[in-house]
């Protein structure tokens, strides 16, 4: 990774920050974020409120699945 430097010239920079996305494969979430809950990682708690886009398709199939999950 290189190293990213910014420059604080006293301006808000909350919309840079915005633009700054960035794309993963779902696998390599789910590898992540499934590593991360087994080892019960404390970080995943600083992240629970953050937002994330994703396809229709990808929600739609998450929302059903969570609502028909067994054992629910």
């Amino acid at each position: 990774m290189k190293p990213h430097l910014k420059i604080y010239t006293g301006e808000d920079d909350s919309a840079a920050e915005e633009e700054a996305k960035h794309t993963m494969h779902l696998g390599q979430i789910a590898q992540v974020i499934g590593d991360a809950s087994r080892s019960e990682r404390t970080w995943l708690s600083d992240f629970e409120d953050e937002e994330v886009q994703v396809s229709a398709d990808l929600y739609e199939l998450l929302t059903a699945y969570w609502q028909l999950r067994p054992g629910a």
